[in-house]
């Protein structure tokens, strides 16, 4: 066991948390889910699992995953989202951590799966992330959508071996469903900040989001599944600019 907790943010993950939380049960006695609402039998297998369930309400994915970050017993913080299953060369990895120095991050591969698929092309293709950090330091910003951790530079980073399998893709009109979702909180994120949309942006944006993912990061070499996510990266885009345009008009009105 380590003196770390996993702290996840999650809702309707029935199909997969049991999963999750399988792959962290050996690495800490400090699990907390949070969670904002399930209905589908989540808060069920949660209790079974005997972790630490609270429950509240939906403040944005910044502001949610601090208040997530509050509830933890130690000060090291694993941040995992409720379809995000560590590896078992990861758990080693994790294991062997001395844990000593609070002005260190570690950071993490990930791999994208389209249902049982590991992509090994596309979009996400050699991802890095940070999912691990002292939450003395480092902490979540308050973005609504595609949050980032607030690294001082004084902080150094270390690669982690091993990788956090990302089963975002589990059924396709969830995944269709959740991209839609994303996009209408990110065109919310860059009105507020003061950002523009343009019909010219619409469209060349959404097409060059396709022919990134497709060709130049070779995600047609995973077949029908990396044209699937190429297609939703550019329907994604196409959403997130169209609907910034709509609250640029409406503004003007």
């Amino acid at each position: 066991m380590q003196p770390l907790s996993v702290v996840i943010v999650c809702k309707n993950e029935a199909d997969i948390i049991a999963k999750t939380l399988e792959s962290v049960k050996d690495l800490t006695d400090d699990i907390v889910i949070y969670d904002n609402g399930s209905t589908d039998g989540t808060l069920e297998i949660i209790r079974r699992c005997g972790v630490r369930l609270h429950e509240d309400c939906w403040e944005g994915f910044g502001n949610t995953k601090r208040k997530a970050t509050h509830l933890a017993k130690y000060s090291w913080i694993l941040a995992l989202d409720a379809d995000e299953v560590v590896s078992e060369k990861l758990l080693n990895s994790l294991l062997q951590l001395s844990l000593n120095d609070e002005n260190k991050v570690y950071e993490v591969s990930y791999r994208l799966f389209f249902k049982d698929k590991a992509l090994r092309f596309g979009g996400w293709w050699g991802e890095k992330f940070t999912p691990l950090f002292n939450r003395k330091v480092v902490n979540w910003d308050n973005a609504i959508v595609h949050e980032k951790l607030i690294i001082p530079k004084r902080i150094k980073k270390e690669r982690l071996r091993g990788d956090i399998l990302h089963y975002s893709i589990r059924s396709v009109e969830r995944y269709i469903h959740k991209r839609t979702y994303y996009a209408d909180l990110c065109a919310q994120k860059y009105y507020s900040q003061g950002r523009q949309s343009s019909f010219i942006k619409i469209y060349f944006a959404a097409g060059f989001a396709f022919f990134k993912d497709y060709f130049l990061k070779l995600g047609f070499l995973d077949g029908w599944a990396g044209f699937f996510c190429a297609k939703i990266t550019s329907y994604y885009t196409f959403i997130k600019y169209a609907r910034l345009l709509e609250l640029n008009k409406a503004k003007i009105k």
